[in-house]
């Protein structure tokens, strides 16, 4: 398939600026894949469409204050740093703008929040194929245990924030979030209250979480003319032998998988795909790229955002509307169209999708 197949036209009012004033009060838009029926609901209405059996997989990663400012310690030039992944405690992977003036042998200042210098330096090491610096910390033990204090949340870059804003530190994140590594939310779970977890639970759904660090890879769109082209980016995940019990006796007895976000989808079927099917416990990295005819081996219903045009994440969507078929795309883009005529916000901020 071509990656203009996945193009569409986004009102830019539509883009979403800030979350809903409640988790629970983003609209859902329900997709039933049989006969493509749309019914515009709330997200607190996610009740109704759960039963007794299903089992709910979400992503607990949590999203880590990764984005740092400071400047060249000898010519003062500005640095935005956004950390993407610690190799040990103070040597990261980082994504610097301006990349062209962070040279090899660059020292940086990290500032606080206000400008003035934390005391501690970033020194330039090594370069990657993808434009990324690997920094080396000093003046401090371990740069992570200073985050809180010196790092901005990481928002996406169609967010437009001059400044950090107080809500954007706890509403960026899910209520469930446990394990910090992120670089960006698992937006899907963003909906969630933590009551409506527990009124899930009562309805007799299992809960259960995969940990999927999210990387910034997952807003960059596909470039490449055909999908085959493009290298997809890399993200760790981890799952514990209580969610692979879990699932795979779901899916054993043919009771519904339900995967919250195109992450989890990620982790369950890159951990089946090596495994015959089954879900095991495991910890590593994947580079899966979902894309119509794929062919799902455990989720059976997704809930997700609504996702930015010829990205690897609408991609996933349109796979899921259809598995093993070609013809997700057109059910998919129909459904965004109706979205975009009803008002619905899109991205990391936006409104939900259900596809049954």
């Amino acid at each position: 398939m071509r990656t203009a197949d996945f193009n569409f036209v986004l009102p830019s009012e539509l883009i979403a600026q800030r979350p809903a004033p409640r988790r629970d009060e983003s609209r859902l838009l329900v997709l039933n894949r049989d006969g493509g029926r749309i019914e515009h609901r709330r997200f607190r209405d996610l009740l109704e469409f759960l039963r007794a059996g299903d089992v709910l997989v979400l992503n607990n990663s949590r999203v880590i204050p990764a984005r740092l400012r400071g400047a060249n310690a000898g010519t003062g030039g500005q640095f935005e740093i956004l950390l993407l992944e610690e190799s040990a405690p103070n040597d990261w992977w980082a994504m610097l703008r301006p990349g062209r003036r962070a040279r090899v042998g660059a020292q940086i200042a990290i500032h606080d929040p206000d400008g003035n210098s934390a005391g501690i330096h970033a020194a330039v090491v090594e370069t990657n194929d993808e434009g990324n610096r690997r920094l080396k910390f000093s003046g401090t033990p371990d740069i992570r245990g200073q985050l809180e204090r010196l790092g901005e949340t990481p928002l996406p870059p169609y967010i437009h924030r001059d400044h950090e804003f107080p809500e954007d530190r706890e509403r960026y994140q899910t209520v469930f979030a446990r394990n910090g590594g992120s670089v960006a939310a698992p937006t899907a779970g963003l909906h969630f209250t933590a009551e409506l977890i527990e009124q899930i639970r009562g309805r007799g759904v299992q809960v259960c979480f995969v940990t999927l660090h999210v990387g910034p890879g997952t807003f960059l769109p596909v470039k490449t003319e055909i999908l085959a082209g493009h290298k997809m980016h890399e993200e760790r995940f981890e799952a514990g032998e209580e969610t692979a019990r879990i699932v795979n006796e779901a899916s054993s007895s043919g009771r519904r998988v339900i995967a919250v976000g195109t992450t989890t989808v990620r982790v369950l079927e890159s951990i089946a795909a090596q495994n015959n099917g089954k879900i095991i416990e495991n910890t590593g990295k994947t580079r899966i790229f979902i894309h119509p005819p794929f062919r799902f081996q455990i989720v059976d219903a997704l809930l997700t955002n609504f996702h930015l045009p010829c990205s690897t994440l609408l991609m996933l969507a349109s796979a899921f509307a259809a598995p093993g078929e070609t013809r997700g795309r057109e059910i998919i883009l129909t459904a965004y169209t109706e979205a975009i005529r009803e008002r619905y916000r899109f991205y990391s901020y936006g409104d939900a999708m259900l596809i049954l």
